[in-house]
């Protein structure tokens, strides 16, 4: 087969959208971890619920995940 033949292969995400990607992503899990923060320390044991917290932290881990991968690719570090 023919190297020169073969499409090239082109990512899923334009590069242009790697910047309002990565300020977006990393805003929400900001905004979720700062709300895991403040849930901590404002509620009692009383008050607690476990899911609430299983939630909002996976949110914030996920949004500061993805945020900080598409840092990495708009810096120039291809992971």
């Amino acid at each position: 087969m023919d190297v020169s033949k073969m499409p090239r292969y082109v990512g899923p995400v334009n590069p242009s959208m790697y910047p309002s990607l990565t300020i977006g992503l990393c805003g929400l899990g900001a905004l979720f971890m700062a709300w895991f923060f403040v849930y901590e320390v404002t509620s009692n044991k009383y008050t607690r619920s476990l899911a609430k917290e299983v939630v909002v932290a996976t949110l914030a881990a996920a949004f500061l995940g993805l945020g900080s991968v598409f840092l990495l690719l708009w810096v120039g570090i291809y992971v």
